[in-house]
C-alpha cells in the first residue's frame, strides 16, 4: 500500500491522521474514506469528492431498478454498481446470481468509462453471461421490468466497442436502460 493512501498524500498532508494509520468506519472495520469521483476513483484528502453511494441499505427490488437507473442516468455506473450489491447482499439467494450479472455490468461501464477497456470489456462480458445464464436456470426474461436479453446485448455491444476503438466511453452516454 502506497503511503499517500495511508497518511493522506505527499507531504502527510492527511488531515490530522498520524503516518500508517488507517481510515475506520463505526464499527472500527478499516474503510477507505478518501473522496471519490463520479467514477468512484479516490481524489486527494480534502478535495471535494460525490457523495458515496449509503452501503447496506435495503430496498425493495424495484427501489434498486429506479435508483440504479438513475445513477446510470447520471453517469455514475460505480455508485449503480453500489446499488446492486446491496440488491445481491440482501436479497433473496434465488436472486443474486441476478444481482451480481447487474453489478458486474456496471463494474464494466465504471472500467470502460474511466479508460481500461480490456477489464471492462472483460466485466461487460462476464455480466452479460451471468445474466444469460439466471435466466436460462428458471429467472425470468424480465424481472421487476428489466430486460435481460437486451441488457446482455447492450453489454457485449458495448465490451466490443470498447476492445475495438481502445478508447474510454462517455458513462452517461453509454449507460444501458434496464427497463
Amino acid at each position: 500500500m502506497d503511503s499517500d493512501h495511508r497518511t493522506g498524500g505527499a507531504g502527510g498532508a492527511g488531515g490530522g491522521r498520524a503516518a500508517g494509520a488507517r481510515d475506520r468506519d463505526e464499527e472500527g472495520r478499516a474503510r477507505n474514506a478518501r473522496p471519490r469521483d463520479g467514477l468512484g476513483r479516490p481524489l486527494p484528502y480534502g478535495a471535494a469528492g460525490v457523495a458515496r453511494q449509503p452501503e447496506g441499505v435495503v430496498r425493495e427490488p424495484e427501489e434498486s431498478v429506479a435508483e440504479a437507473q438513475a445513477l446510470l442516468d447520471a453517469g455514475r455506473p460505480f455508485h449503480a454498481h453500489e446499488v446492486f450489491e446491496d440488491a445481491w447482499k440482501s436479497g433473496p439467494e434465488s436472486e443474486r446470481a441476478l444481482w451480481r450479472g447487474l453489478a458486474q455490468l456496471a463494474v464494466g461501464l465504471t472500467h470502460a468509462a474511466r479508460g481500461n477497456t480490456t477489464g471492462g470489456a472483460r466485466l461487460l462480458r462476464r455480466g452479460a453471461g451471468a445474466l444469460e445464464e439466471w435466466a436460462a436456470d428458471g429467472g425470468h426474461a424480465r424481472p421487476y421490468g428489466m430486460d435481460l436479453d437486451a441488457l446482455a446485448r447492450w453489454a457485449r455491444g458495448l465490451a466490443q466497442d470498447v476492445e475495438r476503438t481502445g478508447t474510454a466511453v462517455d458513462a452517461r452516454e453509454s449507460a444501458p436502460r434496464l427497463r
